[in-house]
């Protein structure tokens, strides 16, 4: 009689063609937890991120942060999945003697990460220019000939930047200068930021507005002031030695009111103002130390410039 055949086994380690589709397993984990990061980065994190929704600007800036955290969460969840995954499923063992299969090519998924990285980065060219054109520049500074203007009423303000300290100075409001930023709600502003000794950079953070503020040239910036409050104006362009010091704060308050304190102010300045030179974009500040009733009298219009002494911060 003949001897009967032992049975054959499949080794329990040996990988056959049944076994997990890690490609799968991969994918549904990262979906999954690319879902719940977006969504936790939309509706819990993003109305908190900065500059804030207080103006027009802000809202866009802040908009724009939360679009961008939203596309790059996927991107970083996928990047942690794969590195936890392979650690924890393709660690090596105490009993492997042997390298793994060789790596080859693969020609679809190249294909598909260069078509993804490139609709991604058209979509962020096109989305940012979007943005800043319909947002009359998001807050920043577009130099003397913004492409987009904002249509209806718009405040002119000018921002001057000295060392160490912004002041302001109101056109529509016979031109009278203080160092008050006060501002209305619910109107397009105008910021014609200049500066008459060094760079500087003007940075109202909670409107999020930013234009440097060069000698000799008007960066002209826009927003709309939503919610009435303070914000905190700074110098973001380091400008010698009390850099850290030159920074204020600034009022939203209603039309009303600000119309009130315009007039107020226009009136109690109003000595101070005859003596300052005409409102002008830029100002030259080498061309005379102080401007005095006489020369006005004398036949100069002051149309040049004038020359505003630099003040120590810390002193009264």
């Amino acid at each position: 009689m003949a001897a009967e055949a032992p049975p054959t086994s499949t080794p329990q380690h040996a990988a056959g063609p049944s076994g997990p589709n890690h490609g799968l397993r991969i994918f549904v984990i990262w979906l999954i937890l690319s879902l719940a990061a977006d969504l936790i980065i939309w509706f819990v994190w993003g109305p908190h991120l900065p500059p804030g929704a207080m103006s027009s600007s802000a809202s866009t800036q802040q908009f724009t942060i939360k679009v961008m955290a939203v596309m790059a969460a996927p991107v970083m969840v996928l990047v942690l999945v794969y590195f936890i995954y392979a650690l924890v499923v393709w660690r090596a063992k105490p009993e492997d003697e042997e390298d793994g299969p060789p790596i080859h090519g693969n020609t679809r998924i190249q294909a598909i990460w260069i078509t993804l990285t490139s609709v991604i980065v058209l979509s962020l060219f096109v989305f940012g220019t979007v943005t800043l054109y319909t947002s009359n520049g998001a807050g920043g500074g577009e130099g003397a000939s913004p492409l987009q203007v904002p249509s209806g009423p718009v405040l002119q303000v000018q921002v001057i930047g000295q060392q160490w300290k912004f002041t302001y100075r109101y056109p529509q409001f016979g031109g009278f200068e203080t160092t008050e930023l006060v501002l209305p709600t619910n109107q397009w502003v105008q910021f014609n930021v200049t500066s008459i000794d060094v760079i500087h950079s003007f940075w109202a953070y909670q409107l999020g507005v930013k234009a440097d503020a060069n000698p000799g040239v008007n960066n002209v910036a826009f927003t709309k002031i939503d919610h009435t409050g303070t914000f905190v104006v700074r110098c973001a362009e380091l400008c010698g030695l009390w850099h850290g010091a030159m920074f204020d704060y600034g009022v939203a308050m209603s039309p009303a009111h600000f119309q009130a304190w315009a007039k107020v102010t226009q009136a109690k300045l109003a000595d101070v103002t005859a003596a300052l030179p005409p409102y002008s974009l830029t100002y030259d500040p080498t061309f005379i130390p102080q401007m005095s009733k006489a020369m006005v009298a004398g036949g100069f219009n002051g149309a040049q410039g004038f020359f505003y002494p630099p003040q120590d911060p810390y002193q009264p």
